[in-house]
């Protein structure tokens, strides 16, 4: 501990005293020894047992360390983040049937291809356009699943009303070959008994197939169920 010294120094008081006699009085001495008052004052100073515990904390707490902390914290943020994102976006409309980051709503009921379309459009999205050969095998299985009948099939949304031959999406993106699964010699426009020219694109096929080839070119105004999706 450290001391803080304050000191007095010698004090000296003098008072006369007289004779017995009479006579005149002589100064007599009185001296009050030197005073010290030591004042001890709290230390700065950390002990020895308590700066080694100090000193193996700080140890123990490397560069290294933090940065893992840090990174652990950040990584668990990101975790929960795209635990909430997945949730909000897994969940569609009562009704619609999630997949791959899709909503997918199958109709009951037959319509024209345009007011199935136009029904899709009014539910929040649009008649299903395929990007990608895993879509197309779940719709298959799913349709597979659904017709009770060989002409129970689903429109989609291809089209080649505007340009013979040009198969164009609802959303006038054009359809790319490699991502084609027309049924063994479609399109082929079939007018049969009628004048109408096929320009729609329906699916499916009863009991499934094994090449995943079930689309068929329809006339548009024939009555179908539909396939509707959105985000």
């Amino acid at each position: 501990m450290s001391e803080a010294e304050v000191l007095y120094s010698d004090v000296k008081f003098k008072r006369e005293t007289g004779n017995n006699d009479g006579g005149a009085s002589s100064p007599a001495d009185t001296t009050y020894s030197e005073v010290r008052i030591l004042k001890k004052q709290p230390s700065t100073e950390i002990p020895g047992s308590q700066q080694q515990s100090v000193s193996s904390l700080r140890s123990k707490v490397t560069p290294e360390r933090a940065a893992v902390f840090v990174l652990s914290v950040l990584l668990a943020a990101s975790l929960i983040a795209l635990g909430l994102t997945w949730d909000s976006r897994s969940k569609c409309p009562e009704g619609w049937e999630h997949h791959g980051g899709k909503c997918y709503y199958f109709s009951t009921g037959k319509s024209t291809w345009t007011e199935s379309r136009e029904e899709c459009r009014r539910k929040g999205g649009d008649l299903v356009k395929i990007e990608s050969r895993e879509e197309q095998e779940f719709l298959e299985r799913k349709l597979r699943c659904t017709m009770t009948e060989d002409e129970d099939k689903f429109w989609i949304g291809l089209t080649d009303s505007e340009t013979e031959g040009r198969w164009l999406w609802t959303d006038r993106s054009e359809l790319d070959s490699s991502l084609s699964f027309w049924f063994n010699g479609e399109p082929d426009n079939y007018k049969g008994s009628d004048t109408l020219e096929e320009d729609c694109a329906r699916m499916g096929e009863r009991g499934g197939t094994t090449d995943l080839k079930c689309w068929f070119d329809k006339s548009c105004e024939v009555p179908h169920k539909s396939i509707c999706e959105k985000p």
